[in-house]
C-alpha cells in the first residue's frame, strides 16, 4: 500500500452546562504503622510506609524496636522503652485524626499492653494487627513470655494476619501442614477472639498460593492466586498488613481490600528482581505500578513496536504476493486488485489522517498529517489511476480493506490521538520497509543484467517498484516514527498500551492487505 500515515486524537470532554464544579478530591486515608524498624528497607517500619503510600495513604510510624537485619538475618534488636512508645502514641493521637492502625512487631509483654491500652482509649475505625514473632530468615523477633498478651491484642483488631507459623503459636498447636488443617486453626482462633483472621498459604507447598478471609462466625472467602517463584519475600506479611490497613479505610469492605491487596502484592513479588537487593531473602518492590508509569526514553517505545511485529514483517516477505512481485511473476489479475483496494483504501484513509491533523496537538504535527492526508487524495490515486488503466479491474471494496478502513476510523473517532497515530504507523513503517527491500533487490537484479548482457526492463512491475525509492515517503516515515514516540513520551501507561494495542492490530492487517489479492483469486 502507498499511504502517508497520521494519528489519531480525542478532545478531552468538557463539563455539561451547569453542572456544578467537583468538589475536593477526598483525603488520604491516614495510617499509623506501629512496628519495628529495618536498616535494609525491605520490612517493619519502612515497608508499611511504602505499602501505605503505594495504596494513596499518608503513613506514620510509631517505632517499637531498633533492628539489626539486612536480606540474610537479624543481628541484633534494641527495644525502647515502653513508656516512650506510649509518648510516641499519645503525640500523635493528640494532634492527627487516625483512619487506620497497623501493627507489626511487638517484642515483649510490656510493649504489647502498652499498644492495648492506647488503643481501648482511641479506639481506631481500623485495626490490623499482624503479630510479628519470626522473620522471614527463621530468625525470633518476640521473647517467650508475650505469647498471652498477644492474644489479649487480638480483641482489639479487626484483623489479624499471621503467616502458618505464628498462626500455630496463637492457637497453641503444632505448625499446620496442609490447608485445610490452616482453615481449621484460623476458624478456632477468629471464633475465640472475636476477630477476622486472613489464613495465608504462602508456605504451603505447591503452585498455587491461597489466602481466606476467616470470620467469627466461621465464614471463609477464599482468594486463589499463583505462587511467584522468588526469593524476594523479605516483608511480605508486614507489606500486605499494611496494605489491608490502608485500602479498609477506602472500601469498607475486608474481601474487596483482600483482593486488591493480593494482586498488588503478586505484582510486587514478580517485579522484586529488578531491585537486587543483598544477597539473601530480597524485598518486594512496593512501588512497581508507580514505577511502570515512567515514560520511555526517547526511541524506546517505537523500538519496542517494530519489535513486537517481527513476526508480521517476516510473514509479508513469506507472502506469494511479495515474493512474484519481486521476481516479476506476479499475475496481473493479482496485481490489479491490489491496486484496487489500495485505491479504495487511500480515499479513506485520506479521512482518518485528516482526523489525526484535526487532533494534533501541534501545528507542525497539524501540517504533517494534512499533507498526508492531500498525498493520498492527489499524488497516491493518481499514480493508481495510470497503473489502472493499464491493468483495468472492476471490483468492489474487500473484506480485508473493509476491515483495515473500519479499524482505523475506530480509532479515528474513538481513541485518543495518540492512539491513532500509532494506528497509522504501520502503514507507513511497513510500506517503506517493503519498498526499501524490493527496490534494492530490483536495482541488484537489473545490475546483474546488465552485467550479463540480457537487458533490462524486462520486469512488468519494474517502474512500479522504481517507486519505492522516494525519498519523501522515506523522510514522512521517519517523522510518523518520531511523532508517535513523543506522543508516548507525553502519554501514561495505559494509553501507551492502547497504543501498542492498536499498532499491532495495524500490522496484521498489513499482512492481511498485501495476501488480500491471493484470497481472492
Amino acid at each position: 500500500m502507498t499511504h502517508n500515515t497520521t494519528p489519531r486524537t480525542t478532545t478531552n470532554p468538557q463539563p455539561a452546562p451547569n453542572q456544578p464544579a467537583p468538589g475536593p478530591a477526598p483525603r488520604p486515608p491516614h495510617v499509623l504503622s506501629i512496628a519495628g524498624s529495618d536498616p535494609s528497607g525491605g520490612a517493619g517500619i519502612q515497608a508499611d510506609i511504602k505499602s501505605i503510600s503505594a495504596h494513596g495513604g499518608y503513613a506514620m510510624a510509631a517505632i517499637t524496636a531498633l533492628t539489626a537485619q539486612n536480606t540474610q538475618g537479624v543481628q541484633g534488636v534494641h527495644v525502647p522503652a515502653a513508656d516512650f512508645l506510649r509518648q510516641q502514641l499519645d503525640s500523635l493521637s493528640a494532634d492527627i485524626t487516625i483512619d487506620a492502625v497497623k501493627i507489626g512487631m511487638l517484642a515483649n509483654a510490656e510493649v504489647m499492653d502498652t499498644v492495648g491500652e492506647w488503643l481501648a482509649e482511641t479506639r481506631p475505625p481500623v485495626v490490623v494487627l499482624d503479630p510479628v514473632m519470626v522473620a522471614t530468615s527463621g530468625d525470633a523477633l518476640v521473647d517467650g513470655d508475650a505469647r498471652k498478651s498477644l492474644l489479649r491484642l487480638l480483641h482489639q483488631a479487626h484483623l489479624a494476619t499471621p503467616n502458618l507459623a505464628e498462626l500455630a503459636v496463637l492457637c497453641g498447636e503444632p505448625e499446620a501442614a496442609s490447608w485445610d488443617a490452616a482453615l481449621q486453626q484460623g476458624k478456632a482462633l477468629a471464633a475465640v477472639h472475636g476477630t477476622a483472621v486472613l489464613v495465608k498459604g504462602g508456605h504451603l507447598e505447591g503452585d498455587q498460593c491461597p489466602d481466606a478471609l476467616v470470620g467469627p462466625d466461621g465464614s471463609v472467602e477464599i482468594f486463589a492466586g499463583p505462587r511467584v517463584d522468588t526469593d524476594n519475600t523479605h516483608g511480605t506479611g508486614c507489606s500486605l498488613s499494611a496494605a489491608l490497613a490502608t485500602l479498609q479505610v477506602q472500601t469498607g469492605s475486608w474481601a474487596e481490600s483482600m483482593r486488591r491487596a493480593k494482586d498488588w502484592l503478586t505484582g510486587c513479588l514478580q517485579a522484586s528482581g529488578v531491585l537486587d537487593i543483598g544477597h539473601g531473602h530480597g524485598p518486594l518492590n512496593h512501588f512497581h505500578e508507580l514505577w511502570a508509569l515512567q515514560a520511555p526514553a526517547a526511541g524506546e517505545f517505537t523500538r519496542s513496536l517494530w519489535a513486537q511485529i517481527a513476526p508480521e514483517r517476516e510473514a509479508i516477505f513469506a507472502l506469494d504476493f511479495i515474493r512474484e512481485l519481486a521476481s516479476g511473476g506476479l499475475d496481473e489479475r493479482h496485481f490489479a486488485y491490489y491496486l484496487a483496494q489500495d485505491a479504495q483504501y487511500l480515499n479513506a484513509y485520506s479521512r482518518v489522517l485528516s482526523r489525526a491533523s484535526a487532533l494534533a496537538p501541534t501545528e507542525d504535527e497539524q501540517r504533517f498529517w494534512a499533507a498526508g492526508a492531500q498525498n493520498c487524495l492527489v499524488v497516491e490515486l493518481a499514480l493508481h489511476r495510470e497503473w489502472l488503466s493499464r491493468h483495468p479491474v472492476e471490483v468492489a471494496r474487500g473484506p480485508v480493506t473493509k476491515h483495515y478502513v473500519d479499524h482505523l476510523s475506530a480509532v479515528a473517532f474513538s481513541g485518543s490521538y495518540a492512539e491513532l497515530a500509532a494506528a497509522v504507523l504501520p502503514c507507513y513503517w511497513l510500506y517503506a520497509e517493503v519498498g526499501r527491500v524490493l527496490h534494492a533487490g530490483y536495482l541488484r537484479d537489473r545490475t546483474l543484467a546488465d552485467d550479463a548482457g540480457t537487458g533490462a526492463g524486462a520486469h512488468p512491475y519494474g517502474e512500479w517498484l522504481e517507486t519505492y525509492a522516494d525519498e519523501a515517503f522515506a523522510e514522512a516515515t521517519a517523522r510518523a516514527v518520531a511523532i508517535v514516540d513523543a506522543a508516548a513520551v507525553r502519554g501514561s501507561a495505559l494509553e501507551r498500551e492502547r497504543m501498542r494495542e492498536a499498532f499491532v492490530h495495524s500490522a496484521r492487517y498489513e499482512v492481511d492487505f498485501f495476501d488480500a489479492p491471493r484470497r481472492h483469486a
